[in-house]
């Protein structure tokens, strides 16, 4: 059965992977660069669209902490969040729970109050605005130090009741999760939610160690799940959720193609699967392009896709009166 686009844009979609910079758009970029005063190494927004070829995670990443420093006011951060937001609005995003990297920010001696009041202020008036609720993530960068991250920890306590979850994310291979088991203990004594990207680039053992030792309650990726039966297994009993992105693994070259997926191996074994966009100015599109050409290259089912979007919404740190009522979203769009 041939799904049509219209199908596709009335699901209500809920997003559990998406990094804030990411959404950073190259318009935005040359136009924050220009309000402050920023000279970037490229002479054209076409320019740098050209630039966002990637052939790994590093080589993602370089370009992506750079086109961070043009983010230096609270309005700043406001702007990228509402930019955000408008086109979850125009896909018919209902529910979002963003990461972002205080450290990518603090490190270059913006202030922490500067990041987290901006993205709040954008997120409190794209609820009111769209009705797009929302949960703010903070995620640890793997690839500094773990006294990094506790400080980071520590800097987030005045503004604990902004701040929904904790996570992890940057450069995976070589940064194994139990590189900061004592932060995530600490995060977790404090009663945040706890999250970690683990088995994008790096191995099954990183989950395992992501779930035994940050005993995190969901997996971001994920997709090397499939090299560990057992692993398999245990996600499936679990009820794990993994919020995999499918843009952003043919983009990095996790798989060469959208058809060498392994989504639909994941679904087939019963595993808690959600789609997501990751970093979506930098990975050819938002939550609606994902799904379009995952439809494309996998052809799901209505039930499928039915089944992907009531795992999101179970998988989701939304309030249970929320959950409700986006399930009852959800199905309208069977009726």
């Amino acid at each position: 059965m041939t799904l049509t686009p219209e199908f596709l844009k009335s699901l209500p979609k809920i997003e559990l992977h998406m990094h804030i910079e990411g959404s950073l758009e190259p318009e935005l970029m040359f136009s924050l660069a220009q309000r402050n005063g920023i000279e970037l190494p490229y002479d054209s927004v076409d320019a740098l669209r050209q630039a966002y070829d990637f052939s790994n995670l590093q080589s993602f990443l370089d370009l992506y902490y750079q086109g961070a420093n043009v983010l230096q006011t609270e309005q700043d951060f406001f702007d990228l969040a509402m930019a955000y937001l408008k086109r979850c609005q125009q896909q018919n995003v209902r529910h979002v729970e963003i990461f972002f990297d205080p450290q990518t920010h603090t490190d270059r001696g913006i202030a922490f109050a500067t990041v987290i009041n901006g993205l709040h202020r954008g997120f409190t008036q794209g609820q009111q605005q769209y009705g797009i609720s929302f949960e703010l993530i903070l995620c640890f960068l793997r690839h500094l130090s773990e006294e990094s991250a506790l400080n980071t920890l520590e800097q987030a306590q005045p503004f604990r009741d902004k701040i929904t979850g904790i996570g992890l994310d940057s450069s995976e291979v070589g940064h194994p999760p139990q590189k900061f088991e004592r932060a995530f203990a600490a995060a977790r004594a404090q009663g945040y939610r706890l999250v970690a990207h683990a088995g994008e680039e790096g191995p099954a053992d990183y989950i395992w160690q992501a779930l035994n030792l940050l005993q995190v309650e969901r997996i971001d990726h994920g997709v090397a799940c499939t090299e560990d039966p057992k692993l398999m297994q245990h996600l499936v009993e679990k009820r794990i959720p993994l919020t995999v992105c499918p843009n952003s693994n043919v983009r990095l070259r996790v798989f060469d193609t959208m058809a060498d997926h392994n989504l639909k191996e994941l679904l087939d074994a019963g595993l808690k699967v959600t789609l997501n966009s990751d970093d979506p100015a930098y990975f050819g599109g938002y939550m609606l392009e994902n799904y379009q050409n995952v439809q494309d290259a996998l052809t799901l089912t209505q039930a499928q896709w039915m089944q992907l979007t009531a795992n999101a919404i179970d998988a989701s740190f939304a309030s249970d009166a929320r959950k409700a009522d986006l399930y009852q979203q959800l199905m309208t769009c069977f009726d």
